[in-house]
């Protein structure tokens, strides 16, 4: 499956095992830069195998906006994308 911007990804490797972060960039066809805007800002991505990854179909359109006409986008705006996906995934169970 193939991982794009703004993807939201779940860490299934290293000490992140179970943490959501999102896509802030593809480095090449195996790794890929993410961040959760907390303890990976955006200043500060994690270098990341997409063989370690989860990949969920959820796409964060803003995110994917702002990085391709080259906005900056802010760790609050990671935290609120990753806490809109967790409460409604919670609201969907």
């Amino acid at each position: 499956m193939n991982v794009v911007l703004g993807q939201v990804v779940i860490s299934k490797a290293g000490r992140d095992v179970g943490k959501v972060f999102i896509v802030t960039e593809i480095i090449d066809a195996n790794y890929v830069y993410i961040s959760d805007g907390d303890l990976r800002r955006v200043e500060n991505p994690k270098k990341k195998k997409i063989k370690h990854l989860v990949i969920t179909e959820d796409v964060i359109e803003t995110i994917v906006q702002k990085i391709s006409s080259d906005i900056r986008i802010t760790n609050a705006d990671i935290r609120k994308a990753i806490a809109d996906i967790q409460n409604s995934s919670q609201s969907d169970e």
